[in-house]
């Protein structure tokens, strides 16, 4: 009878196993869930000794946005599963059924390092380190976009080799709304993944999508619907899920319904609940295929197609490390503290009009400049 290769592996391995992490797992702090669950195969049942590492962010409060030590210890994490030899896929998603993530914590962006751009240089090499990390993992890495996946954590999510959302999650930019450039990976990966010209509406206009056209324009693998009425899934009822083209003959398969068909949705949203089992199990399901490969041979898969995304991204991550970080000194600055200091009554932006006039005059950037233009009650 043959030898099983467990059993085999049992008695080749040698004494003791070296440890290639730089930090033990115990320094992921608060904020970060790191845990190992049994890989299953496609039939459910456990595939013994292996496991799915998850890399949950964990900041509901603030929807998941990313503090200093959030970022430490996602990257942490996000290493340590990779190093690990029984790791078979990283699945990196958030806390809850509202948000992904949104991004930066905007209370330390605006209190801390508005203003300080040799302070926020050091911010962005974590967040940069974290992005890296991700393009670097020896695991396939998926996405499970609990809810919205906004700002810094689209070039996150983006930098995953999969992502499956919860059909009611949004996504999108945000920066040169709120004082920034999504150059943290957004403006390597979106012209790469959905195109050019989908890359310029959505990392410029800053108008949040819905999943259905995340993956109608090609930035996610699947979608798993999410809001359960009477008991039953529906698709997201505030959007066009029907293949269906305007007056213009447009495709609009995604875009947001207006008038009677988005009041009819909002209604039936009221007597939904969100449920994020289909989600999971879609997340399962792609763990179990990738489950049934050659690892070194996936693996080698997955670097060969990283490629585009990397090529752009080490071609571009220092210099925007510090332009970001000298923007901390204008834009950002105005553009942070507005977003923090503002209210649902005052708005969260600054007054773009009044800053161009300003600029069209000849007026410097000052504490001054940067106080006229936050947000004001009407």
């Amino acid at each position: 009878m043959t030898d099983s290769p467990l059993s085999v592996a049992a008695t080749q391995k040698p004494a003791k196993l070296a440890d290639h992490n730089l930090v033990s797992e115990a320094a992921i702090a608060p904020g970060i869930i790191y845990e190992k669950r049994p890989a299953k195969r496609a039939d459910g049942s456990v595939a013994e000794g292996l496991v799915n590492a998850w890399v949950t962010l964990d900041n509901p409060t603030q929807l998941n946005a990313l503090t200093l030590d959030m970022m430490k210890s996602a990257t942490i994490a996000l290493r340590a599963a990779s190093l690990s030899r029984n790791v078979v896929c990283i699945v990196l998603t958030g806390t809850g059924s509202t948000s992904f993530c949104t991004g930066g914590n905007v209370a330390e962006l605006a209190e801390y390092y508005a203003g300080n751009p040799q302070e926020f240089r050091q911010y962005m090499r974590l967040f940069m380190d974290l992005v890296s990390t991700i393009l670097a993992a020896d695991k396939p890495t998926i996405c499970r976009v609990n809810g919205m996946r906004l700002g810094g954590s689209q070039e996150i999510g983006m930098a995953c080799d999969f992502s499956i959302a919860q059909d009611m999650a949004r996504f999108g930019q945000a920066g040169p709304k709120h004082g920034s450039a999504p150059i943290a990976g957004a403006t390597d990966f979106l012209p790469v993944m959905i195109g050019v010209e989908n890359a310029m509406n959505a990392g410029v206009l800053c108008q949040p999508f819905s999943a259905h056209k995340a993956y109608r324009l090609g930035m996610i693998s699947d979608i798993a619907p999410a809001m359960k009425v009477d008991g039953k899934f529906v698709a997201n009822p505030l959007v066009v899920t029907d293949r269906m083209v305007d007056d213009m003959g447009r495709f609009v398969f995604g875009e947001s319904k207006s008038g009677d068909a988005l009041k009819a949705g909002k209604d039936a949203m009221a007597k939904g609940e969100v449920d994020l089992s289909q989600l999971d199990a879609k997340v399962e399901a792609l763990c179990a295929t990738l489950l049934e490969t050659f690892p070194e041979c996936t693996l080698k898969t997955i670097e060969e197609l990283r490629k585009p995304k990397l090529d752009a991204w080490n071609r571009n991550k220092e210099g925007s490390r510090a332009w970001m970080a000298l923007n901390m000194m204008t834009e950002a600055r105005a553009g942070f503290r507005a977003f923090n200091r503002g209210t649902k009554e005052t708005g969260r932006e600054v007054d773009f009009v009044a800053l161009r006039q300003a600029l069209a005059q000849g007026a410097p950037w000052s504490p001054e400049l940067t106080e006229s233009l936050m947000p004001k009650k009407k």
